[in-house]
């Protein structure tokens, strides 16, 4: 740490485009953890079982932002805080958990010699189950997960074992469950409800993930979290030298009404890089970008600018790499960024991005021990839209639905013609119109709302609506699709 030139105005570590060389960096670079969180991390669980309190309580921010999130006490909107962890270096013969944690703009060296071991993102998901498609838009850039599960309620609550189903569905092997609120009731509950965790988890990806006893209030054992997350959950590997490819899952205009027109700035958007570095004043493009439909004529504008700012938190950066949750100052007109109209589409670039995959879709559903039937989905060609072939699983059940009597109610039934979808891919919510099944082949015809940007390997989660809410049904993976050529200007 003593090699590296501190900025005077904000005592973290300099960034220079100059002497940058992209093959030498690494998640762990002080330069970059100094500023930049390099890990995503997610807080999962029932509506009301501390989520959010947990993310104050480790890194200082509050997520819950919004007027109607105050008024109703809910996660509504993705939330986001970025926390440092911290590791003292020569921790007393006592002391069992030498770490600690502060917020994102907090020097890189604390008192008691505590030195910077890590840089996490916190995604803060809602735990409502109407609002279960944010939460899977959430899932999408998460590295590991933090399960929430209320130690004063029965386990498991319903979205509980829905949210560890889609993570599982993003194939996210770290979880850390976390036992909150054990200030509320005695050892003897507390152990009851060890148990019943145990027993819920079982065979699950949460199998052998380490259960925590925590009160976020009390800030009880948050130093434990912060030293799992150190030496249970790995770096997450990175590529820094691709083409960069940022996902988009919040978008907004940063002007405030009544704002004079020279001092107007260009649309934010907020997301986490996959791969890639993207540096301040790079040309950058946005697809799918303006989509344009005249019949059955979909049409696709990439949206071109130049990065002006470059913002992990408050942190100013000069360049910013994958892993944590990354704010793109632009000069796009707000207007097409503002209520996050841009979630869901992809930055990079101009020309290096992924073709914008559109209206008719293929999909495929291999079965396993999880699953109910096997499905495949194709479509027929049309003009300007595109075919893809995506290979997935259905539930045996539903998730995160109480039955009652024999409990048929719960199963998830096959695919049927005519009916409405919702499919998620990566950032992406779009809804999808089953128009055939061919059982022999076990092929179906998808045609999706709005055309996304994907490439091959993109995960995919399905939901059907029930009872007035989406409910998830089933994930897979795009196998191969056609594209649409984007207008040029």
């Amino acid at each position: 740490m003593s090699d590296l030139k501190l900025d005077p105005e904000d005592g973290l570590a300099v960034q220079d485009l100059s002497t940058l060389d992209v093959s030498k960096l690494t998640p762990l670079t002080p330069e970059v953890i100094s500023r930049q969180a390099t890990m995503n991390v997610g807080t999962i669980g029932h509506v009301a079982h501390g989520k959010s309190t947990v993310v104050k309580g480790l890194s200082g921010t509050h997520t819950v932002k919004f007027k109607a999130e105050k008024e109703r006490n809910i996660t509504i909107k993705l939330g986001y805080a970025n926390a440092k962890i911290y590791k003292k270096q020569s921790p007393e013969e006592d002391e069992d958990h030498p770490y600690t944690s502060r917020g994102s703009s907090a020097p890189d060296v604390l008192e008691d010699d505590y030195r910077l071991v890590r840089h996490v993102s916190f995604v803060d998901c809602p735990g409502h189950d109407i609002l279960m498609a944010t939460m899977l838009n959430g899932a999408a850039v998460m590295d590991a997960a933090l399960l929430v599960i209320a130690g004063n309620e029965t386990c498991p609550q319903p979205q509980t074992s829905e949210h560890l189903a889609a993570v599982e569905i993003m194939r996210l092997k770290h979880i850390i469950i976390l036992q909150n609120k054990v200030e509320l009731i005695k050892q003897q509950e507390a152990e009851s409800r060890y148990e019943e965790i145990k027993k819920f988890v079982a065979g699950t990806a949460a199998d052998s993930s380490p259960i925590i006893p925590i009160s976020a209030v009390l800030k009880y054992n948050l130093d434990v979290i912060c030293e799992y997350l150190c030496t249970q959950v790995p770096i997450p590997p990175r590529d820094f030298t691709s083409n960069p490819v940022m996902i988009i899952i919040r978008s907004f205009d940063v002007n405030r009404p009544g704002e004079e027109v020279v001092d107007l700035k260009g649309g934010v958007a907020g997301g986490s890089i996959l791969k890639g570095v993207l540096k301040m004043g790079d040309e950058i493009e946005i697809r799918p970008g303006i989509v344009t439909k005249d019949g059955e004529n979909v049409q696709c504008r990439p949206i071109r600018s130049r990065i002006m700012s470059l913002l992990a938190e408050k942190n100013a950066l000069q360049f910013a790499v994958p892993g944590g949750l990354i704010g793109v100052g632009t000069k796009i007109d707000p207007k097409l960024t503002r209520a996050d109209k841009l979630v869901g589409h992809v930055l990079g670039h101009p020309g290096k991005l992924p073709s914008s995959l559109g209206v008719e879709t293929v999909w495929k559903f291999p079965c396993d021990r999880n699953a109910l039937a096997e499905v495949n989905v194709s479509c027929a060609p049309e003009v300007n839209v595109s075919e893809r072939q995506v290979k997935f699983y259905l539930l045996r059940r539903l998730l995160g639905v109480k039955t009652e009597g024999d409990g048929k109610a719960g199963k998830v039934a096959k695919l049927k013609k005519g009916e409405i979808l919702m499919v998620n891919i990566g950032s992406t919510a779009a809804g999808g119109r089953v128009l055939g099944i061919k059982e022999e082949t076990d092929f179906a015809k998808i045609t999706l709302t709005n055309p996304v940007c994907t490439q091959d390997g993109d995960k995919v989660a399905l939901s059907r609506r029930i009872d007035k809410h989406w409910r998830l049904i089933g994930w897979g993976s795009i196998a191969r699709g056609t594209t649409i050529k984007p207008m040029s200007d």
